[in-house]
């Protein structure tokens, strides 16, 4: 079987994926399939930079808005339904375009990677609840920042059962954020990845102001109209940077101030640990957006290494 090439196109938060995304794929005849864990949530746009619909410019998006904030949505699911859009995409002659920068989703698709035991392992799942009970919540929290970081940012300490279960399915089968030589690639797929980076101070220059923005645009009413609606805070959206510090503000535990300079500052150490993650693909093409004043010139240096890999 022919393998299907996806681009993937990846590099940390607010280092600028959503416009370029776009520009490539209505020049490669390609849609696009998010990879970003919080924007697969209704109602959660502000917080979540979510690409709207002026911003498509037509160009077909797939697993955003896919779920509401209540549904427990876990890589596994990620995996299923990408595939399933992949193989629509694809049978339709058009191009394949991954963007987004949880690392974990990437990892479902470049990687052979079977879910299939994640979903009932009762024995690990016992094992863990012992391992609870002779450490304490805080050594499990930290466990599941080791192997699942993005997930340990969502899932507060005191939510034992999903710290549990975030566990449960990093250790179900193979690892799922298991770089080690055994792993192998997805015999389906042809991935070609592409890192987005900047220099370290523009980045993070770029996050604050990401953030600055989110404030003006409304997260305050945003999150507000998400609890309205009945969407608690240790739901895992709602755990989300700049849903929990809005939601702790909101309950007076933060002031404004405190609660807008944690988020950009989560949202920095969160972009550090998203170039750690890429940086272990050996195969990915990186591109210094500061290295080009002419984003003409960057679309081509980028469309021209797609052709060369494909």
């Amino acid at each position: 079987m022919k393998k299907i090439p996806i681009i993937i196109l990846t590099g940390p938060t607010a280092v600028g994926k959503t416009n370029l995304s776009i520009d490539l794929a209505k020049e490669l005849n390609a849609e696009i399939i998010s990879a970003d864990s919080m924007q697969i949530y209704k109602y959660m746009d502000i917080g979540s930079a979510k690409v709207t619909e002026e911003e498509t410019q037509g160009v077909k998006h797939y697993l955003v808005d896919e779920v509401t904030p209540d549904y427990v949505f876990s890589v596994s699911e990620f995996q299923k339904r990408a595939d399933d859009y992949i193989q629509k995409i694809n049978k339709d002659n058009k191009k394949v375009l991954v963007t987004g920068g949880t690392g974990l989703y990437l990892n479902s698709l470049i990687y052979d990677m079977d879910f299939a035991k994640s979903d009932a392992n009762n024995e690990l799942r016992e094992k863990l609840r012992i391992e609870l009970e002779e450490n304490g919540i805080d050594y499990m929290h930290n466990k599941l920042k080791e192997l699942d970081p993005e997930a340990a940012d969502r899932i507060h300490k005191n939510n034992t059962k999903r710290v549990i279960r975030a566990l449960e399915v990093c250790l179900s089968g193979e690892k799922m954020n298991d770089f080690s030589k055994d792993l192998k690639f997805n015999e389906k797929y042809n991935p070609i990845i592409i890192v987005l980076n900047r220099e370290r101070n523009h980045l993070y220059e770029r996050i604050n102001k990401r953030v600055d923005i989110m404030m003006d645009n409304g997260l305050i009413d945003e999150v507000k109209n998400l609890l309205k609606m009945g969407y608690t805070k240790d739901m895992i959206s709602m755990q989300g940077i700049g849903y929990k510090e809005i939601i702790k503000y909101l309950d007076g535990e933060y002031t404004l101030d405190e609660a807008i300079d944690i988020i950009k500052r989560d949202s920095r150490r969160y972009a550090k640990r998203q170039l750690t993650w890429f940086r272990r693909y050996d195969d990915a093409k990186w591109f210094n957006l500061d290295e080009y004043s002419d984003s003409q010139v960057l679309k081509n240096d980028i469309i021209m290494h797609i052709e060369k890999m494909l």
